[in-house]
């Protein structure tokens, strides 16, 4: 089977790629890294390198786990066979987003369940918002991470680098995939990404927000399973 290094996003854990991990059981033999150490995009990427499969393999990042799989394209990219971005972009943060995000980490200091609170409308669809099993998965994970991972996640998002320069220099296949309905990752931000990097597939997963792989699971492997092909 063929190896698959998933990178999680802020706040993320395995379970948010439970049923697509499950589903792709006779394709893949899929590991999901952890990010709840470091403190820069940088370090997370090195800190992957040593947690993936060994040789080559397939990466899929999601949201933050998408710049570090960026980064790890510039760090060691031979390791890569193929990328898989998904709901995520590769511009630097924007100043109304570090904004926000310091708000989110002060607050994780008094009541790091009102940063849930705060995060969790814009996670989902309206209609994916009213299934308590997403939900209390986006919240279980949350809490297992807990808030000084979640500071420093935060900290790395914020000085990331504007990957946009690099795309051009990226040569393996590549699956970009977008909600229709993505409040954080707007789908134009998608297509910029996708059309920066050469040969990129962009796909559009309708009535799905952020949270692609918890929200629509079976679209996902489907689309994960031909690009694995």
């Amino acid at each position: 089977m063929k190896p698959l290094f998933i990178l999680p996003g802020l706040l993320e854990d395995a379970d948010g790629f439970k049923q697509v991990i499950e589903a792709l059981a006779g394709t893949a033999r899929c590991t999901v890294a952890d990010f709840t150490r470091a403190e820069t995009i940088a370090e997370m990427a090195r800190d992957a390198l040593r947690q993936a499969p060994v040789g080559r393999f397939n990466l899929a990042g999601h949201s933050m786990g998408g710049y570090v799989a960026l980064e790890i394209m510039r760090q060691d990219p031979k390791r890569v066979e193929r990328l898989a971005l998904l709901n995520t972009n590769a511009r630097a943060d924007s100043a109304e987003s570090t904004e926000n995000r310091r708000r989110l980490v002060a607050l994780a200091d008094t009541d790091f369940e009102a940063v849930l609170a705060a995060m969790m409308p814009k996670l989902m669809t309206e209609e994916h918002l009213k299934d308590p099993v997403l939900t209390g998965t986006i919240g279980a994970m949350k809490m297992a991470i807990g808030p000084e991972a979640f500071k420093r996640q935060q900290a790395a998002i914020m000085a990331r680098v504007d990957s946009r320069p690099r795309l051009g220099d990226i040569r393996c296949p590549t699956l970009v995939i977008a909600g229709r309905e993505d409040a954080l990752m707007p789908v134009e931000w998608l297509e910029e990404l996708a059309a920066g990097i050469p040969g990129a597939h962009l796909e559009i997963i309708e009535n799905c927000g952020h949270m692609a792989a918890l929200e629509e699971p079976a679209q996902v492997t489907a689309l994960l399973k031909k690009w694995l092909a």
